[in-house]
């Protein structure tokens, strides 16, 4: 199998767009056509994201290169919630989307182990995994070198987008902030699985919401994916994330998750649509997010 990285680099460039879109299911905010039958047990509801997450798949396969299925949504509902997490990712597959798998996973040893070869070969086997490096990074090495074996990739916390992050990311340390010494670990770990290539294995994710930070990571990490989260509805914006890229349009991927898969809130996005039409109020909020990154990233060279 070809390395994750290149298997990125390849899917951004077919589908022309560095949007990641994600799917955060919840009952509260599902479309009205399908909210009607959410009821508060598991089973039912777990049947619900499903197809709700399915249905934005169908919706996104042709226009995005990759899906970010946010496991509290589904482990929040039990067993019936990762059979339904399990669908979910068959169909991305079967659509020829990469799937990364956002649990944020962090442990020491045999359980870090264990939590690699869970999500990233046996039974779930998705493109790649978010990292919590803050163990030490020695709490990640397992992860890598499962990463390395089975191509796969990894995506390491390095800048988080919430407002709270400052509170122990930001502390100085050595001259240093601590997410600046985390983003040199993680620049080593990129080169050292690179294997001669531009991009490594290991990734790191940083906020839309921090563009001055953004720009600084990007330059400390030159052969490090970055997933930016916090577009749209958390604030960041196209102009934000500019300087997460490299001059070609590659090196980064776009995270919108609310914005698009509950466009049918939106009603600039949900003008004239029947309940049973949400389906085109993400078709819609989709491709306005494409446009916007290609009209103020350098992700417009992919077009």
């Amino acid at each position: 199998m070809t390395a994750f990285a290149h298997r990125l680099a390849a899917a951004i460039t077919s589908r022309r767009t560095p949007a990641c879109i994600g799917l955060d299911p919840r009952r509260e905010s599902l479309p009205p056509a399908l909210a009607a039958a959410a009821t508060l047990e598991p089973k039912p509801l777990a049947a619900i994201f499903a197809r709700f997450c399915c249905e934005v798949i169908d919706v996104v396969a042709p226009l995005v290169p990759i899906v970010k299925p946010q496991l509290a949504c589904f482990e929040a509902l039990g067993p019936h919630g990762m059979t339904a997490l399990a669908e979910v990712i068959e169909h991305a597959r079967s659509k020829q989307l990469l799937v990364l798998a956002d649990g944020k996973r962090g442990d020491i040893g045999s359980t870090a182990e264990a939590y690699a070869d869970g999500w990233l070969s046996g039974p779930w086997a998705a493109d790649a995994l978010t990292v919590n490096p803050y163990l030490g990074l020695d709490s990640v090495e397992p992860f890598v070198k499962t990463a390395e074996a089975r191509h796969a990739g990894l995506f390491v916390l390095v800048k988080t987008s919430n407002p709270g992050s400052k509170d122990f990311q930001d502390l100085r340390c050595d001259g240093k902030t601590i997410y600046e010494h985390v983003a040199a670990g993680v620049e080593q770990l990129a080169t050292r699985t690179a294997a001669g290539g531009r991009y490594g294995a290991v990734g790191a994710v940083v906020g839309a919401t921090w563009p001055k930070q953004l720009d600084e990571l990007r330059a400390a990490m030159p052969h490090t994916w970055l997933l930016v989260p916090g577009f749209g509805r958390q604030g960041g914006r196209a102009s934000d994330v500019q300087t997460a890229f490299h001059a070609d349009g590659l090196g980064a991927l776009i995270v919108s998750a609310r914005d698009v898969i509950f466009a049918h809130a939106r009603p600039e996005m949900n003008a004239g649509l029947a309940d049973g039409q949400w389906q085109t109020a993400v078709d819609r909020a989709c491709r306005d997010m494409i446009e916007r990154l290609a009209a103020d990233t350098p992700a417009g060279k992919l077009r």
